[in-house]
């Protein structure tokens, strides 16, 4: 076949989605998000038995999540090492806007429901979950915030922990009883088995390279790992949902995820870090909307100018 017609046939080519204007009425969506019918997903009803506030608050954590990573991934554009690092850490983050989009959809789909039957939701669309709730009303964790600072070993850590927590946690959820958690899960984990091979081939070159990567991708992973705890810490929500099929109680997936990380490391010639946990306020965190001091930096940035020409669309 020719090059001219494996673009024509391939969905998942980028040149084409951009221009691919008849699988959605709204072009935006051929940004990444993987769903053959996006309203029809997103609208599908709410799960015999399951609270409506707790799934859009579920798939709030899961689009915030993938939100706040994917804009920090972002920053390295024009800032990384070589060219070919900049156009995989831009793909990275587009996959986990992709990600975001259906979620938070989800989310403000859900939450209008919830409104409908008493509950105090707004029905938000994509764009208003993102740009224009406050710090507070995040819903996801400190690791997927924290700045690199224009260290790459800090970017290849925090993404080796997030990918490979994340690829664990998508994998169980391909069996989530709402359809759209699973539909995310089903093209998550491709995408996520990618995230984790290259953070993790990062990790072994620097790691197991020079005395001077060894050494700054060792204190990288002593950066991030606090907050390597708070991802298998699990939100009374998520206890909820997990009972009902909806959502994963993440200390299921801690010996998976620890089995991974242990062989990279192993391989690197890294240790694993012994350092403290970030510790909780009154047992709230992240998903609580307790935050660290970056992410209000962080969403200013985001946020500026959807608040700057609030209701422009583009």
């Amino acid at each position: 076949m020719h090059h001219t017609e494996v673009a024509e046939h391939d969905v998942t080519n980028a040149y084409r989605s951009l221009a691919d204007t008849v699988a959605h009425d709204d072009p935006r969506w051929a940004f990444g998000s993987g769903v053959a019918d996006v309203q029809a997903e997103i609208t599908a009803p709410i799960p015999d038995g399951v609270d409506a506030a707790d799934l859009a608050e579920y798939c709030l954590m899961l689009g915030d999540d993938a939100l706040v990573c994917a804009q920090r991934l972002s920053e390295w554009v024009s800032n990384a090492p070589e060219l070919e690092e900049e156009v995989a850490l831009a793909n990275i983050a587009l996959d986990l806007l992709g990600q975001a989009r259906v979620l938070l959809a989800r989310a403000g789909h859900v939450e209008g429901l919830g409104s409908a039957a008493g509950w105090a939701g707004r029905g938000r669309d994509e764009d208003a979950l993102a740009y224009q709730r406050a710090e507070s009303d995040f819903r996801n964790v400190a690791l997927a915030e924290l700045p690199d600072d224009l260290d790459f070993g800090r970017a290849i850590a925090r993404l080796l922990l997030f990918a490979t927590w994340r690829l664990a946690l998508l994998h169980r959820l391909l069996g989530s009883r709402d359809p759209v958690v699973a539909a995310v899960a089903g093209k998550g984990v491709k995408e996520m088995a990618y995230h984790r091979d290259y953070a993790g081939r990062w990790t072994l070159r620097l790691g197991d390279g020079t005395a001077e990567s060894h050494r700054r991708m060792q204190a990288a992973l002593e950066a991030v790992w606090p907050h390597f705890e708070e991802l298998f810490r699990a939100s009374d929500v998520e206890r909820r949902l997990a009972e009902s099929g909806v959502a994963v109680d993440p200390a299921e997936i801690r010996a998976e995820v620890d089995a991974v990380l242990d062989e990279v490391l192993a391989r690197a010639t890294l240790a694993r870090p012994q350092v403290p946990p970030a510790g909780t306020i009154g047992g709230r965190g992240g998903r609580q909307g307790l935050h660290t001091e970056y992410l209000g930096h962080l969403l200013a940035e985001m946020q500026s100018l959807a608040r700057q020409h609030p209701g422009v669309t583009w």
